[in-house]
């Protein structure tokens, strides 16, 4: 705070100075240097008219202090024209920037004066234009001028570091003077007036580690061999100062965060100097016995270590790993251990670091050693083979308590438990042998087939007597030794073919054959034909002595409408001992063949054929019988077709006589439901077909002889007794005949039609006959029927 305090003080008394000294200035520009906008006439002694050229005016510039706060507005200077007289006749006008808002003129006395504070960091200068008028017809009596009000600096802004904070990293034990960083602050004032601006660096905080160039702001190490290990990071500050670091500047400070980085200048080190591990003699391979960490003090790649056996009498035992992950020794056993054989180790285990400075290697060797001690734990270990696995041979066939072969295994503590043997059964699933619980001597149990299965794999445990879960498990592999059990066959189902044409000596096949025995059982194969057949006239066999066999033609001429197929039996014998022989037998049919000997057809039907109808005529003929059946169909077809008008030619009688029918279709999906005798009128059955137009005056009785039409019966013979009634019926006129209705007549029965006079004429028309038509009918012959019977019904 005092610090402080006396800044305020310096910047107020310096301001003091500068604003004294600038009134001081321009006072005297005013008065002994008094400008003039344009220039004006005077008159010599002599009254002679002396003509004076206009002056420049050097007044172009006025300065104006910053932050100036004093009471009253700062006279920045003062406009005067020689042509003003003094009478206020003429009137001075400012514009520019900021006229009338930041700079105000007596428009009388031409002084201008600033309002307001003006900072020079936001604006350094104004430009501004000034005039003089007659007041009175505002006509300008000079042109206007323009000028500058420069805006004078003071140091009113400390320095500014461009960040608050600074982080950086230089290696540990780094020579004096290396670089670290470069801070860089700067000052907002006027660096071409004074030395506002001038800035100077220094540290605060931060020695005798670091020091700090004054100009540049460049940070270097103050000391050497800076050990990281001991203290890893420094806080600096620094500070920026102007005026050039003399009293009264103004200043600013930013903090550096310094951290020294690892170097590789720490060798491992074991804490102690002996180690003692112990393992169980049961452990398997790879199990891990114990760990040891050297310790280095540097990070990173810098304090990576690897670890080595390098001696002792374990190393063939034991071996050691590195975890990178917690920077330890893994030992761990390689080969399994035996108590009673050795009952301790003793390993040199050496600790080195993985990447080495080569300028700090004069710092010494970057590695150390340490002593383990390892000592074997006796444990209750499980029956052990005398042989990892075993391989036994016995002959297929042998007798069952044929004995195998024999396994052997003891206990190796101290104790020597007595062992006993079995066979594990999912290994034997078919029991095919068995073990002596006593002296491990396998047995079969059931003969043995090596073309079933030539290998048997089983396996074998041995336990301790007192100690049941302590047991070990042999593989026990047993080979079946081939006897020749085996005759040997054709290797295919062969089926030979020999053309009718066949040439004498020629071959038409060759077989082989095989052997289920092994090779020294199987071939080679003797082939031959059986001693009663040996002279078959037909085929000879000839053995090419590469367990193959080829069947040749001895004659020529073979037919088959004689004879089209052969058996052939072949004796094959096997080079065994002793030797087995069997008989097979070899098909051979007759084909025909072309001259080229390809074959045609091996079926004596076929050639018959040629004689007779080949395939193309067969298949002509039954597509003639097709085309017939489908000319029948057609024919069927439109026969139906034709007679179908003479049925409805009924339906549209002109005369549109009510017909009754006895049963009701089944609709227009009904097309099985059809019978002839609804076509038949009910009164037309029995050879009478009243009237519907007209009244009869007689009622026409049937000519005897005619039977009704049975539902069964031909529309022929259905149209032919309409036609024949029809013709007998004097009542009704001939279907050919011209029927002309130009009239409705008179004296109609009928009556009228209209509806007009329906309700008041009485018609003489009886309509008793409606009742006759049936219960569909009934309510028309109620409504038309006599009157008595409305009167009854009353």
């Amino acid at each position: 705070p005092k610090m402080k305090e006396d800044h305020c003080l310096h910047a107020a008394l310096l301001c003091l100075g500068v604003l004294c000294y600038s009134h001081g200035l321009t006072t005297e520009k005013l008065n002994h240097s008094r400008p003039s906008l344009h220039g004006h006439h005077e008159k010599g002694k002599e009254g002679q008219v002396l003509h004076r050229s206009k002056r420049g005016w050097v007044w172009n510039q006025f300065f104006v202090i910053e932050e100036y706060t004093g009471p009253d507005p700062v006279l920045v200077g003062r406009l005067h024209s020689d042509i003003d007289s003094g009478d206020g006749n003429i009137k001075y006008i400012l514009s520019g920037e900021g006229a009338g808002i930041i700079f105000v003129i007596d428009d009388k006395s031409g002084n201008i004066h600033a309002t307001k504070t003006l900072d020079r960091e936001e604006r350094a200068q104004y430009t501004l234009t000034a005039q003089a008028v007659d007041r009175n017809t505002n006509r300008p009596l000079e042109p206007p001028s323009e000028f500058i009000v420069k805006v004078q600096d003071i140091n009113d802004n400390p320095p500014e570091f461009l960040h608050e904070n600074y982080h950086a990293n230089v290696p540990e034990r780094s020579n004096v003077g290396t670089s670290v960083i470069q801070v860089t602050a700067s000052d907002a004032d006027d660096p071409t007036y004074g030395n506002s601006a001038k800035l100077v660096y220094s540290i605060l905080e931060g020695q005798p580690y670091f020091s700090v160039e004054a100009q540049t702001g460049i940070i270097r190490t103050a000391l050497p061999n800076m050990d990281r290990e001991a203290k890893e990071e420094y806080h600096v500050v620094i500070q920026a100062k102007d005026m050039g670091g003399h009293m009264g500047g103004l200043s600013g400070t930013t903090k550096v965060t310094i951290t020294l980085t690892d170097v590789n200048d720490n060798p491992p080190k074991f804490p102690q100097s002996v180690y003692q591990m112990s393992v169980s003699e049961a452990a398997v391979p790879g199990e891990e016995v114990g760990r040891v960490k050297a310790k280095d003090p540097d990070i990173g790649e810098n304090g990576l270590v690897a670890y080595s056996i390098i001696d002792g009498d374990g190393m063939d035992m034991f071996e050691i790993t590195t975890d990178y992950e917690t920077q330890e020794g893994v030992v761990k056993l390689k080969k399994t251990l035996d108590y009673e054989t050795k009952k301790s180790y003793s390993l040199k285990v050496e600790a080195a670091n993985v990447h080495i400075d080569p300028k700090f290697i004069s710092n010494g060797p970057f590695k150390d050693t340490v002593t383990v001690k390892i000592a074997v734990e006796d444990a209750d270990e499980p029956p052990v083979f005398l042989k990892p696995s075993y391989i036994f041979e016995v002959q297929e066939n042998a007798a069952s308590g044929t004995v195998v072969g024999k396994v052997h295994a003891k206990d190796p503590d101290a104790a020597n438990s007595a062992i006993r043997y079995s066979i594990d059964r999912h290994t034997d699933l078919e029991r095919y042998f068995v073990i002596n619980a006593e002296d491990g001597n396998i047995k079969t149990i059931k003969a043995l087939d090596r073309e079933e299965m030539a290998w048997h794999n089983i396996s074998v445990f041995a336990v301790e007597v007192h100690k049941q879960h302590q047991e070990a498990k042999v593989p026990v592999a047993i080979k079946v030794v081939d006897i020749n059990d085996n005759a040997p066959k054709f290797a295919a189902a062969y089926e030979a073919f020999v053309c009718e044409n066949a040439r004498s000596n020629q071959q038409f096949i060759t077989i082989s054959a095989d052997d289920k025995d092994d090779s020294a059982n199987g071939p080679r194969f003797i082939f031959s034909l059986p001693p009663e057949i040996i002279h078959n006239p037909n085929f000879t066999l000839r053995d090419n002595r590469d367990n193959t066999a080829s069947v040749l033609v001895r004659r020529e001429g073979f037919s088959r409408q004689k004879q089209d197929l052969y058996l052939l039996p072949i004796v094959i014998s096997d080079g065994g001992v002793p030797p087995l022989s069997s008989t097979n037998t070899l098909t051979i049919r007759v084909c025909g063949c072309d001259s080229s000997g390809s074959l045609l057809s091996c079926n004596a039907e076929a050639y018959i054929l040629n004689a007779g109808l080949s395939t193309g005529a067969l298949i002509a003929i039954l597509a003639c019988i097709v085309i017939l059946l489908v000319i029948v169909v057609l024919f069927v077809t439109l026969k139906r077709q034709k007679k179908e008008p003479l049925i409805v030619f009924e339906e549209e009688d002109v005369r549109e006589n009510i017909i009754t029918y006895d049963d009701e279709g089944g609709g227009e999906e009904d097309t099985e439901a059809f019978d002839i005798a609804t076509l038949q009128n009910p009164d037309g059955i029995n050879g009478f077909i009243p009237r519907k137009d007209i009244k009869p005056e007689y009622q026409y009785l049937p000519r005897p002889g005619l039977r009704p039409a049975p539902n069964s019966v031909d529309v022929d013979d259905f149209i032919n007794t309409r036609i024949q009634e029809a013709d007998n019926d004097p009542t009704a006129p001939p279907y050919d005949s011209i029927q002309i209705y130009g009239y409705e007549g008179r004296g109609s029965v009928a009556g009228s039609l209209s509806s007009l006079e329906s309700a008041t004429t009485d018609s003489d028309l009886d309509y008793d006959y409606l009742q006759n038509w049936g219960p569909r009918f009934k309510k028309l012959a109620d409504l038309y029927g006599s009157k008595d019977t409305f009167d009854d019904d009353s």
